[in-house]
């Protein structure tokens, strides 16, 4: 029997239309002050869920399998460089910790104990394990997934942040904004193999696809320290020149490599700004401005064609077209953004 040209067709329809749900992006943004993931749906320029997960998240990641997000919550009040401390409200302990989130159903579903005020943190490749900085305690803690405890502190250095595993899975690598150093971390002996002297306070650190080459942003020095490696040891910098006058300048912040490993995103903070990085050149590309107030969180689209900044004062994401190097709109969504994922 011969199925109809309207049957067809109405096949086709519906598998273009499936393909379309299929390649729509969805951006994961922790709300520093509201409490909250918010769930962004990046194509249509609009937040589609709010998911309470606790106090002061801050650093986001996806699960192996997309499945899950993991992100990280703090007791700590929230305070600027420079605020007298002693003048803050006492810290809740209690809610130190890192959520899960079940993004089908959308909702918290676990806290994992995790330290004091972690802050940032990178998942293993056999996903098992979390490597998390604590920033109060100065340490780095191996979070075990399967048991829910931590299994090991390491002392990294004063205010550690940025945690990321070099590509072959067998070392973790963590900055520290006081002492101006990353510190290298054998993940099966969690042992200090290096520590490595970066520009003015380093707060994230990304990786060449080889895992030959290692970039950390300097917030401070407007420039990212690169290293070697396999040696651990720096081997040069990269300044990040400002095209439009800005009161600070430049200040690297978050990093996200392409899918396609040749350029590094990173967010220039007050700089206003991402900076777009030549890997194989070790160089600034380009400098894309007018991106938003101090975007911290960057994430790159699964396509690789667009960068999505978490720009906490303006309360807003921007969307940012690499084909035309413009940002192409910024969606408003509250809460103080911090962190970003896309998916």
């Amino acid at each position: 029997m011969r199925t109809p040209v309207v049957g067809f067709l109405a096949i086709a329809l519906a598998t273009t239309a499936l393909a379309g749900r299929a390649a729509a992006t969805e951006l994961y943004v922790s709300g520093e002050e509201s409490g909250e993931i918010i769930v962004v749906d990046a194509d249509k320029g609009e937040v589609a869920a709010r998911i309470p997960v606790g106090k002061r998240p801050r650093g986001v990641k996806l699960s192996h399998d997309g499945k899950l997000l993991y992100v990280a919550l703090s007791g700590s009040p929230r305070a600027a460089p420079g605020v007298d401390e002693s003048k803050l409200p006492p810290p809740d302990r209690a809610a130190d910790g890192v959520g899960v989130v079940d993004l089908a159903t959308r909702k918290l579903v676990r806290t994992y104990a995790s330290g004091q005020d972690p802050e940032s943190f990178d998942l293993a490749r056999d996903g098992h394990t979390l490597y998390v900085s604590n920033e109060e305690s100065a340490e780095m803690s191996a979070l075990d997934l399967r048991t829910g405890k931590v299994t090991h502190k390491v002392a990294v250095g004063g205010e550690p942040e940025g945690v990321t595993l070099r590509p072959d899975g067998k070392a973790v690598y963590v900055t520290s904004e006081q002492d101006n150093q990353v510190v290298a971390i054998d993940t099966k002996k969690l042992a200090v193999l290096a520590r490595i002297p970066t520009g003015p306070r380093p707060r994230a650190i990304a990786f060449s696809r080889d895992g030959k080459t290692g970039f950390v942003t300097c917030e401070n020095g407007g420039i990212l320290t690169v290293f070697d490696a396999a040696k651990n040891v720096p081997t040069g910098s990269i300044k990040v020149e400002p095209v439009a006058k800005t009161p600070l300048g430049p200040r690297p912040m978050g990093a996200a490599l392409s899918p396609d490993g040749k350029h590094l995103y990173v967010s220039n903070g007050r700089g206003e700004s991402v900076a777009i990085v030549d890997v194989a050149g070790r160089k600034v590309a380009q400098l894309i401005d007018g991106v938003g107030a101090r975007p911290w969180g960057v994430a790159v689209s699964p396509d690789g064609k667009k960068v999505y900044t978490a720009n906490g004062p303006s309360n807003d994401v921007s969307v940012v077209d690499l084909a035309t190097g413009k940002v192409e709109r910024r969606i408003k969504v509250g809460g103080l953004p911090w962190g970003i994922a896309a998916k």
